[in-house]
């Protein structure tokens, strides 16, 4: 406990990694062991919530895709009371909390609280994912940059503000993270943007687990592949001249 009176606690944002309990960072490992609370979601790493020292409360508040969720507004809520309370609070997310994690928000929402709040970063599928299946985001005289981009919302949804056609002209990696109900849509719309639909793209699914599997093909052809595959989420696919080096 970091304090005996209401208004001394804090919370931290802490990223678990691609999937892997054993990518933790060192820092990671210690805010878990010291933590009060526990504030989880269904992607962590879920055999480190052992390392929480007994006593401990840990509080599950994943989102299934079209399925059961806890709403964000309830997320934030949880974080403030519980450091009210002078709790030590640990968010503990998948990947990094930065990364399409909503940590943001949860920072805001705290700091207006009145809440000290601090961040552990952790290593994001975005580009673990690629790496553990042998494609460098960037490569020397391949790709020179890379740009992550939400596949959560079809390209043709009117919240959509991605630059599909920036994408596609830039010569750079794409890399799209919760886009596998709508990758069909959006290689199309990649492809009518301008890409050769023979760019090399790969997509990978539950990146650093034991079930780990990649599927490798071209910008055309991946979505059919994936889901001939029965590719489920979590997955990240990548798409430029990197996904075609072969490095495995």
């Amino acid at each position: 406990m970091t304090g005996d009176q209401p208004g001394k606690g804090r919370v931290t944002l802490l990223g678990g990694g691609p999937g892997d309990p054993d990518l933790i960072t060192v820092a990671g490992l210690r805010a878990l062991r010291n933590a009060d609370v526990i504030v989880y979601d269904r992607l962590v790493p879920l055999p480190l919530l052992d390392e929480a020292r007994p006593g401990a409360e840990l509080i599950e508040v994943g989102k299934v895709p079209r399925g059961a969720f806890t709403p964000q507004e309830r997320i934030n809520q949880i974080l403030v009371e519980k450091a009210s309370e002078g709790l030590d609070v640990v968010r503990f997310k998948g990947g990094d909390p930065f990364v399409f994690g909503r940590g943001g928000e949860e920072w805001i929402a705290c700091r207006e609280a009145g809440i000290e709040v601090s961040t552990i970063p952790g290593i994001s599928s975005s580009i673990a994912a690629a790496e553990l299946a042998g494609i460098p985001v960037t490569h020397r005289g391949v790709a020179t940059g890379f740009t992550v981009v939400s596949g959560h919302v079809a390209p043709d949804d009117e919240r959509n503000d991605i630059d599909w056609r920036g994408l596609a002209t830039a010569g750079t990696t794409i890399v799209i993270l919760m886009g596998v109900k709508n990758l069909p849509a959006i290689t199309a719309e990649l492809i009518d943007a301008g890409l050769a639909p023979s760019t090399p793209a790969a997509v990978i699914a539950d990146a650093a687990l034991p079930t780990m599997r990649t599927i490798v093909g071209t910008t055309a052809g991946i979505a059919e592949e994936a889901a001939a595959a029965g590719i489920e989420p979590p997955a990240v696919c990548v798409i430029g001249a990197v996904a075609g080096l072969g490095l495995r």
